[in-house]
C-alpha cells in the first residue's frame, strides 16, 4: 500500500492508523485518544454536537485547536449552565479573538443547550437510536460517507426537538465521533478491524 492510497497507514510509532490522523500531532491525539470512543453522558455529547457545529464551513483542525477555549466559556459544555446564557452572554463571546466568532454558530449552542434540557430521554439516548444495525468500516477514506440514511433521521429528530446546525453532514461527524458508528480505516489500530 502506498502513501497515497488512503488506506490505514504506520505513523511514527509503526501503528497503523486513519490516513487523516497521520496529518499533524493534534490530529493525532485526538484519533488515538477521543474519536470513535463510545459516549453515552449527555454532556459530553451535547459538546460533540457543538463542536461539529462549529465545524461547518471549516477544518476540524480548527475547530480542535480552539476547543480549550470553548470549553471554557461554554462552561465545559454543560447544557443546564449554557441554557442559561443571555445575549449578552453571546456579544461577550462575540468579541473574544480565540473563538470561533460566528453569532449563528454561537446562538445555535445556546439554543441547543436548552433544546437537549428538553429531551425526554436525554441528548445521548436519541443519538444513539440512530445507531446503524450494520455497518462495515471503511477501506480507504475516500470509502467514508458524509451522510447516511441514519444520520439524516437523526438531523431530523434533533431539528424537530429544536436544535440547529445539525444537519446530516454534521449529525454524522457527530455519530463517528461518538463511537455510534465505527469509521475508523480497516487495519487501523483503534477500530475493530484494526484489533482483531
Amino acid at each position: 500500500m502506498t502513501d497515497d492510497d488512503g488506506t490505514a497507514r504506520p505513523g511514527p510509532d509503526g501503528l497503523r492508523r486513519c490516513h487523516w490522523a497521520l496529518a499533524t500531532d493534534d490530529l493525532l491525539r485526538y484519533h488515538d485518544t477521543e474519536w470513535g470512543v463510545a459516549i453515552t453522558d449527555d454532556d459530553a455529547m451535547f459538546e460533540r454536537i457543538s463542536l461539529e457545529g462549529f465545524q461547518a464551513g471549516l477544518s476540524w483542525l480548527t475547530v480542535l485547536r480552539k476547543r480549550a477555549a470553548l470549553r471554557e466559556v461554554f462552561a465545559g459544555f454543560v447544557p443546564a449552565v449554557v441554557a442559561g446564557f443571555t445575549p449578552a452572554d453571546v456579544e461577550r463571546l462575540l468579541g473574544d479573538a480565540r473563538l470561533i466568532r460566528s453569532r449563528p454558530k454561537i446562538e445555535a449552542v445556546i439554543g441547543n443547550a436548552r433544546a437537549a434540557l428538553e429531551l425526554p430521554g436525554g441528548l445521548a439516548k436519541l443519538v444513539w437510536e440512530h445507531a446503524p444495525e450494520h455497518h462495515t468500516p471503511p477501506e480507504r477514506i475516500t470509502d467514508v460517507a458524509a451522510a447516511t440514511p441514519e444520520s439524516t433521521a437523526l438531523s431530523k429528530a434533533l431539528k424537530r426537538h429544536g436544535f440547529r446546525f445539525v444537519g446530516p453532514t454534521t449529525a454524522y461527524a457527530t455519530m463517528q465521533a461518538a463511537g455510534v458508528v465505527d469509521d475508523h480505516l480497516r487495519g487501523c489500530f483503534r477500530g475493530e478491524a484494526g484489533r482483531g
